[in-house]
């Protein structure tokens, strides 16, 4: 069984960091729609926001998990706990996939080598987020045998 820290000292930062990791996302997905409006979905273009290629897909999905991630931060309690953790992962794999079909034509979501060091990179802080978010009583940790 895993043993998450209780009420760490540092959790305001790092929820902090979840929270500007979903603006930051959330941002991007936003701007993405307005910018890619018209376009097909899985478009190939070369529309950039923020530093990022994006299509209409890349900015749904960013906006949703932005979203999704923005509800868990404000929300807070163990729920902050759980998403971050389970949304962190799902962003470092989506980076790790997304490196794999870069150069082909199954690159729909139209992602580039920066897009991916940015999604890995906001996929390891929201882990680490996660990783530090659990709060709850001390005799809810569990007891190390010394």
């Amino acid at each position: 069984m895993a043993h998450y820290p209780l009420n760490h000292p540092l959790r305001p930062l790092y929820r902090t960091l979840a929270f500007l990791a979903a603006a930051y996302l959330t941002l991007f997905g936003a701007i993405g729609l307005g910018v890619t409006a018209g376009d097909p979905f899985f478009h190939r273009g070369a529309d950039w926001v923020l530093g990022l290629r994006t299509n209409p897909a890349t900015a749904w999905v960013s906006l949703l998990l932005g979203l999704a991630l923005l509800v868990a931060v404000v929300v807070g309690r163990n729920l902050y706990h759980q998403v971050t953790l389970v949304l962190g992962w799902v962003l470092a794999g989506l980076a790790m996939i997304v490196m794999a079909v870069l150069q082909t034509d199954a690159n729909v979501l139209n992602f580039s080598m920066i897009n991916v060091v940015v999604l890995a990179g906001l996929g390891l802080v929201v882990i680490t987020a996660g990783l530090y978010g659990k709060i709850g009583d001390s005799a809810d940790a569990p007891q190390v045998a010394r």
